[in-house]
């Protein structure tokens, strides 16, 4: 990538004209937001990722109604991306990849690069201080001690969660431990996220599979917003939600909505799991 000139989540904001033709490398939360943001405003976008469909991380079927919607606006997705390579080809940039068994050889103006975050490692001089790390970044406790009780990690460098909410609350327990010898834990924090597509993906605590992993027996409920009223007089009615409970007990685990303003609907559901209200919380009032 040193050859040609290319764009960053950060640098992307500067441009002064709309590029007529735009690859995008990575298919998470960023590169789909501006997939679909460029396509919209007239861009031909192409979208490169390395693993199948888009959005890897999240609920599968909540990625697949944000790619139709997506496919709709016209990104063309170059999905199981191999071999991807660029070039100088006069005032633009040529990209080549394989993407199913089958090689595309494009022209693009510009190309932004969403392909996520590396952890600065090499700077701090780690070694010397002896704090643990590796390269996914700085190994903590829960607590967010490192290796050197005394030396603590807040933020991207040591959290597999890279927003911005996320690395205040950190902080916030970093200078509890540190200052005022509080116990306060990281795996405490119940976080909520969205990406910013239309439809929106918001969720908050464990996905199926990460419960599976913990060994945790779940029952899964979704609700399309079709069978809601009031999603069908306002005509939004593409999305669901979906929540999960652990098996035998009324304790949501976690919960995925893909549809116009998730952000502000997870919300609820963040905040019964801070509560310690499940499920069948409004049901028991109701008996009552």
């Amino acid at each position: 990538m040193k050859e040609i000139n290319h764009l960053t989540n950060e640098t992307v904001f500067s441009l002064t004209q709309l590029p007529e033709r735009l690859g995008i490398i990575g298919a998470g939360p960023i590169g789909c937001e501006l997939a679909q943001a460029f396509a919209r405003f007239g861009s031909q976008v192409f979208l490169v990722e390395a693993e199948h469909g888009i959005l890897p991380r999240e609920d599968r079927e909540a990625a697949e109604i944000v790619w139709q919607s997506l496919a709709r606006d016209g990104v063309k997705l170059l999905c199981c991306g191999k071999e991807l390579k660029f070039a100088k080809a006069s005032a633009a940039i040529r990209m080549t990849v394989e993407s199913h068994g089958k090689g595309y050889d494009l022209t693009v103006d510009q190309v932004l690069i969403s392909a996520g975050r590396a952890p600065n490692i090499e700077d701090p001089n780690l070694d010397t201080a002896r704090v643990a790390w590796d390269r996914n970044g700085v190994k903590v406790n829960d607590r967010l001690q490192t290796s050197q009780p005394r030396i603590y990690a807040a933020g991207d460098i040591c959290s597999p969660y890279q927003f911005t909410h996320v690395a205040d609350a950190a902080a916030r327990i970093v200078i509890q431990n540190a200052l005022f010898a509080g116990r306060k834990k990281i795996s405490a924090l119940i976080i909520p996220w969205r990406t910013y597509t239309d439809p929106e993906i918001a969720h908050v605590g464990l996905y199926e599979r990460q419960a599976m992993e913990k060994g945790i027996e779940v029952r899964t409920f979704t609700h399309k917003f079709r069978e809601v009223d009031r999603a069908v007089l306002d005509g939004e009615i593409e999305g669901s939600i979906k929540v999960h409970v652990k098996k035998r007990a009324d304790q949501i685990l976690g919960a995925t909505i893909v549809a116009r303003h998730a952000g502000e609907l997870i919300s609820e559901i963040t905040v019964a799991m801070v509560g310690k209200l499940g499920l069948g919380t409004g049901h028991s009032a109701e008996r009552r």
